[in-house]
């Protein structure tokens, strides 16, 4: 370049300055592990498939999460790392057999800095991936960061052994090393490191539940968003999938437990030690994946039963909103049951209660609904999910400001198999694609519904920037509190309080007990 050429470059930067022309922002940030390059996009910058932890493969398989390598050079960020292993499933096609997969996903609005962070751990139990959920809407119309991330899961997350340290934990660990990678790097990126609201749905909630309460999750996070969560709930036989047998919990086995069922099925897998099963190859494991999905209480990183730990007072005392969706279990009728039959549905309901049936039948006749299959996902919507929600509620609004909502579009769109004796409702997860709107839920949507999902988007990031989710031109959300305050959420006018407990026969449930 002549001194020329180079003075009229910088003659006519200086005068964009003088003008006040903004810079264009670079896709290029530092963190501890070195320097990253995303994408920079009209109003967002994105950086897909960040390594938080060190692959657990090889002797790592079943261990807590290590330290990422630092790299040298500039390390593209361009695309979503590789999904945890996991196999289709009837609610999900996804598949993979790689166990280097701890990545997670950075996108945050184009200028500013101290935004607050959301942390997304997504259910599914089995399956499932930060980069299947976009944070463009969430982040643009929030003027927030927002974090995707990836976890072991099933046997890969919550498989025991008899010796093992950290058994039944190690997706909670790796959401926990997730979490601490935020706390150390999300500046780099605009973020608010003092300002972390950790959201999650179903398998994703109950996690944040636990974390509420784990001692190494402490000081990760200032505010939690549980949505459809499972921390409180029992699971009575037969009430997800045909032929399993009541256990006491939906989400935790003890410690012991684990232990013992990882060493027999090690026995079944032709394998005596940890050596051994290391060694065998991720699809040997895939038929394990489901006997896992509970996590472990008992150890360093769940101490107490999650549930105990709440109910007495244990959890961090952090604003917190939590809540459900209208019909939760039309999901798992609709793919696990399918049509039921009027002689079945009694058998059902004896299966799960036992002794209680009789009242439980008086309570919820066939006579008072459409179809069976309604009236069975009638009954543990409102004695499984809305008892547990509003019990988190309760509890939550012990330990500080909380917020409670029911999920309530019934017309929601939906993506999942249903028989023609159930429609959908407001099923399990049906408000997530609202937070996380793609063009599947645009294409399908209706003008009410992207309403709604607008106007949730701004409640949820008004929560995570203040612990509260009122604003500027939405319908007024009340705190939980003494008066037990549930927010309907539904499109129109339809967003206001609701009669939870009268609208899930709460009082019968509580007397039942």
């Amino acid at each position: 370049m002549s001194g020329r050429t180079a003075g009229l470059a910088l003659a006519a930067l200086l005068l964009a300055g003088c003008a006040g022309a903004p810079p264009e922002p670079t896709a290029v940030v530092r963190t501890e592990a070195g320097e990253l390059r995303g994408v920079v996009a009209a109003d967002h910058l994105s950086y897909q498939g960040i390594p938080y932890a060190a692959p657990p493969v090889g002797e790592l398989r079943w261990q807590p999460p290590k330290p990422v390598a630092a790299w040298t050079g500039t390390r593209a960020a361009d695309r979503p790392g590789n999904a945890c292993p996991q196999e289709g499933t009837e609610y999900a096609k996804t598949g993979s057999t790689t166990e280097d997969c701890l990545y997670l996903n950075v996108t945050t609005p184009r200028s500013g800095e101290r935004k607050p962070v959301l942390v997304w751990i997504h259910g599914d139990g089995v399956v499932g991936s930060g980069a299947l959920f976009d944070g463009v809407p969430l982040a643009t119309a929030g003027d927030a960061v927002v974090v995707t991330i990836n976890y072991r899961l099933g046997v890969f997350g919550g498989f025991g052994f008899p010796g093992l340290a950290g058994s039944g934990t190690f997706g909670l660990a790796d959401q926990q090393a997730a979490l601490r990678w935020v706390k150390q790097n999300i500046g780099a990126f605009g973020g608010d490191p003092g300002n972390v609201t950790v959201i999650g749905s179903s398998y994703g909630g109950s996690s944040i539940s636990a974390h509420l309460v784990s001692p190494g999750a402490q000081g990760l996070f200032q505010r939690a968003s549980v949505h459809s969560g499972e921390a409180l709930m029992p699971l009575p036989a037969g009430a997800v999938n045909p032929g399993i047998p009541a256990v006491d919990w939906f989400m935790w086995r003890s410690l012991a437990e684990t232990e013992q069922l990882g060493a027999a099925m090690a026995g079944e897998l032709g394998c005596a030690d940890l050596d051994c099963l290391r060694k065998l190859p991720v699809d040997k494991l895939f038929p394990l994946m489901r006997l896992f999905q509970s996590y472990a209480y008992g150890g360093e990183v769940l101490p107490e039963l999650p549930a105990a730990a709440l109910r007495a007072g244990k959890a961090q005392p952090v604003p917190l909103v939590t809540g459900i969706t209208r019909d939760e279990h039309r999901t798992f009728v609709g793919l696990f049951r399918g049509e039921l039959s009027a002689a079945e549905y009694p058998k059902l309901v004896a299966e799960a209660f036992g002794a209680k049936a009789d009242r439980i039948l008086r309570e919820y006749p066939l006579s008072q609904f459409e179809s069976p299959a309604l009236a069975w996902s009638a009954v543990l919507t409102d004695g499984l999910w809305a008892t547990a929600a509003f019990e988190q509620a309760e509890l939550g609004a012990q330990r500080g400001k909380t917020f409670a909502y029911s999920f309530a579009d019934r017309e929601a769109p939906s993506y999942l198999p249903f028989p023609q004796s159930l429609p959908p409702g407001a099923f399990h997860a049906a408000d997530t694609p609202y937070l996380f709107p793609d063009k599947g839920f645009r294409d399908k949507a209706k003008p009410g519904q992207r309403e709604l999902s607008e106007r949730m988007l701004k409640y949820w990031a008004n929560f995570a920037r203040t612990g509260d989710p009122n604003g500027p031109g939405l319908p007024r959300w009340e705190e939980f509190g003494t008066a037990k305050y549930v927010q309907a959420l539904a499109p129109g006018e339809a967003t206001r309080q609701v009669d939870f407990p009268a609208q899930h026969r709460l009082e019968f449930w509580r007397g039942l007990r």
